[in-house]
């Protein structure tokens, strides 16, 4: 009986196809599973990067099936995107027509790998009737007053000319293309996720024991909760007429108010109002205007590399000390956080240090380490006690943070409030293949939203895509129409909405069932059987922006009246990297696996078994060719072997005390691999461990040749395999079984109890045998079979003393 995988996983997928076999029920009284593995992007071709990803999703699904759970486990496309733009400008094709065949090419590659999606559920981000209900959420988010337009400061892609939000530039570059960023002052559309900061920040105490805790820690970390002082800083009166009374002062925010005494300059961003107000009066020197010029043109990284600044010869009172402070412009400053200004205080913040020395800026300390004196040449950035902080000296830093704030309130000079680093999500794109934002620009009625009825606001297809600039601002008809509300000539909104939106809400998309698929975007009854995601998969790289993003995105349904759950997502698994060569595969590399070529050769029940079986889902898993091959071979030998066993549609009876030793061990490791199926998918996920279990049954089954023992493993083991090889599985199932056996097994302990049991011997620590001792054997007994076991290494011999560990060991110390 040989095995061919070509001829049986084609089979069994044309059956799934044709029976509809993944598709959920909408019998609502059943328990449910939702199990979701991050959407791709269409490139065009699956990397084994999806194939883990999909694969470990798939074994939870399937494994729940066979549980009786009614399982929901769909697939989509996240196809709106610079690379469809990208592609259309290299190889002049539309980026529709790339975006949707390439979608054709990998759902091809999804369905040979065997994944049990459900096919009535798939859609692509970029259909129209997706844009359409999205497009809606956008109207009443507007109408809410969580989406709002202004003019900002904004991080600009030059490379892809467009604007990035601030979680999409990573170390001053973007995230997509990794092109320095620069910072333009353009329009802007923002949704008010900082109107739900407390909120995503309390919630993720709700997600310890289901999400990873480096997840956790990264989304606290960004939302970032700070309680501080917050004051103004006072221009004398040489530096308010130099401004010419336009402005008396400036805002500050510290979360060191311990530090304050120690304040000897202030910086502001190069953006800052006074700083332009300076540049527009020619109030600086031309040198120095045109340093700040340069500054304002490099991207955040650039201004991160190297400190530079210019002295605004202006001046502000300490608010305690009444003495003056400088006040200067600092290429580290940034208009993005807080208020485009700092206190700064260079003997105890290491990059306020750095200006001071290059300028020559006064340097004072004002507080110390507790037990030590301070060391020179150096900032000392950690807590301590406060000297030369008049009333506040001696305090301890956390006592004196508290009093000195305290003070602050109460004489008027400040206040202490709490500061998110987490900002307004910027939406807007300035591309063409996005989601178009709702909205027209009417000159009698001002920023109007399109009406409900008139959605979804679509793409025109007729667009010359070169790289320069939104093609839907150059479009020659499509931003011309009439005003929803006056009916006057008004000019459509050509910017398009961050892909990362489309993400945001998709899995509840899902929900839907086919009777209301085209007409709403979900059904509150049905939003209630499915969410929340049971378990959710995906990458570690999507810990700040998509999840946060997407729990954002649920509070504000929940709140719109849509849903009633606060959190999407109730168990995360991030999977680990695929490496080959001990790096990232890679087409710049050279080091990609081809999973098409991998089908090809072994069959997918290979690639699933092997990509299961490397590592643990959770750690980074190295390409190894040989391994494959070796996860073919046991494959072929569990499909070769299966002829051991006979037909039957149920369990058989074992009488396991009428067994012999080689029975008893190959039944207890095949229930080994039972127990150890369920732990996998209930707690650890570690299904290296299970297909581990089911290799050392498979070799105890061997051992022996009882027929009943055979078929028993056979039901067992062809079902906890099923979720990982899912085609030999059912192939061997139905054959043998007609799949009775894909449902819950009970564990049967006797299986478990033992006649004898192993031992080692040892002498001074060395092992010398091993024996085989009754399971109600006395000390006695034990020691009287382990000294005949290694008698001539006894020989000529003092005994100094036995030792023996139950159910391990015998150790004879000797001399």
């Amino acid at each position: 009986m040989d095995y061919n995988p070509s001829v049986i996983e084609k089979k069994w997928q044309e059956f799934w196809d044709k029976n509809e076999s993944f598709e959920p029920s909408e019998d609502y009284s059943k328990d449910k599973k939702y199990v979701l593995s991050m959407f791709p992007f269409p490139s065009g071709r699956l990397h084994m990067g999806h194939v883990r990803n999909y694969t470990i999703g798939d074994a939870f699904a399937r494994f729940y099936r066979q549980r009786g759970k009614n399982v929901l486990h769909p697939i989509g496309w996240d196809s709106f995107g610079m690379p469809a733009e990208n592609a259309a400008i290299k190889n002049g094709s539309h980026p529709k027509k790339w975006t949707y065949e390439n979608i054709d090419y990998m759902r091809s590659e999804l369905s040979r790998l065997g994944l049990s999606f459900s096919k009535k559920r798939e859609f692509a981000t970029s259909d129209e009737l997706y844009t359409k209900f999205e497009q809606g959420f956008i109207i009443d988010m507007f109408d809410k007053g969580l989406l709002y337009r202004k003019m900002g400061l904004l991080n600009w892609c030059p490379h892809d000319q467009t604007v990035l939000a601030n979680e999409q530039v990573v170390d001053g570059c973007c995230w997509r293309c990794d092109t320095p960023i620069i910072k333009k002052e353009m329009n802007q559309y923002y949704f008010k996720i900082t109107a739900y900061a407390d909120e995503l920040l309390n919630d993720l105490k709700g997600l310890e024991g289901g999400w990873p805790k480096q997840v956790l820690t990264m989304q606290e970390n960004w939302i970032g909760k700070s309680t501080g002082l917050e004051f103004d800083l006072c221009f004398d009166e040489d530096s308010k007429a130099k401004l010419s009374g336009q402005f008396d002062c400036f805002d500050v925010f510290t979360t060191r108010p311990d530090t304050i005494y120690g304040v000897s300059y202030c910086a502001l961003a190069p953006e800052h109002q006074i700083v332009n107000y300076m540049l527009e009066n020619s109030l600086l020197s031309e040198q120095s205007a045109q340093k700040i010029k340069e500054m304002k043109r490099s991207s955040s990284i650039e201004r991160q590399k190297e400190k530079s600044g210019v002295s605004l010869e202006l001046y502000v009172v300490h608010p305690l000390t009444k003495k003056s402070i400088p006040v200067w412009v600092a290429n580290f400053v940034l208009m993005d956080y807080g208020s485009g200004a700092v206190m700064a205080v260079p003997a105890h913040d290491e990059r306020d240090f750095d200006f001071a020395k290059k300028y020559d800026l006064p340097i004072k300390a004002v507080i110390k380490p507790k037990d030590a004196e301070l060391s020179e040449g150096k900032a000392f950035v950690d807590e301590g006690v406060l000297f030369d902080s008049e009333a506040f000296d001696a305090l301890e830093s956390k006592s004196a943070q508290s009093k000195i704030m305290d003070y602050f309130e109460q004489n008027k000079l400040g206040k202490k409030v709490i500061n998110f680093r987490l900002k307004d999500w910027g939406v807007s794109r300035q591309r063409y293949w996005g989601a178009p934002l709702p909205f027209v620009h009417c000159e009698s009625c001002g920023l109007v939203m399109e009406k409900k009825e008139n959605l979804p606001v679509a793409l025109p297809e007729d667009v010359q895509i070169t790289g320069e600039g939104n093609p839907l601002d150059h479009h020659p008809t499509w931003k011309h129409c009439q005003c929803p509300k006056c009916g006057k000539d008004a000019i459509r909104e050509t910017d398009t909405m961050d892909t990362f939106v489309q993400s945001s809400w998709y899995f509840l998309r899902y929900t839907a069932s086919p009777s209301i698929w085209n007409e709403k975007a979900f059904d509150a009854k049905e939003l209630e059987y499915w969410m929340g995601v049971d378990h959710y998969i995906g990458g570690i790289e999507h810990a700040i922006l998509h999840l946060l993003y997407a729990r954002f995105f649920t509070k504000v349904m929940r709140d719109l009246g849509y849903i009633s759950c606060s959190e999407p997502f109730n168990h995360l698994l991030t999977q680990g990297m695929v490496l080959k060569d001990g790096s990232k595969m890679s087409k710049s590399k050279g080091n990609t696996v081809d999973p098409d070529a991998l089908v090809e050769k072994y069959g997918a029940d290979t690639a699933r078994l092997f990509i299961l079986f490397a590592a643990p889902p959770t750690q980074e898993l190295e390409w190894n060719d040989s391994a494959v091959e070796g996860a073919y071979r046991f494959l072929k030998r569990f499909y070769e072997r299966s002829n051991r066993a006979y037909a039957t549609q149920s369990l058989p009876l074992i009488a396991h005390d009428s067994l012999s030793k080689e029975e008893k061990a190959a039944r207890k490791k095949v229930y080994e691999a039972l127990e150890r199926s369920n732990d996998v998918f209930g707690e650890r996920h570690t299904f290296n461990t299970l297909i581990a279990g089911v290799m050392e049954a498979m070799n105890a089954l061997n051992e022996q040749e009882n027929a009943d023992v055979w078929t028993e493993g056979y039901w067992i083991l062809s079902s906890i395999l099923e979720p990982i090889v899912p085609h030999i599985c059912w192939e061997v199932a139905q054959r043998l079984f007609e799949r009775k056996n894909f449902t819950e097994t009970a564990i049967k302990q006797e299986v478990f109890s033992v006649d004898t049991i192993p031992m080692g011997v040892s002498i001074n620590g060395k092992k010398r045998a091993e024996i085989e001792v009754s399971a109600s054997a006395s000390k006695d007994e034990i020691l009287t079979a382990a000294k005949e076991s290694v008698a001539k290494w006894l020989e000529g011999t003092s005994l100094l003393k036995e030792i023996v560990v139950p159910n391990k060991l015998v150790n004879f110390v000797v001399k």
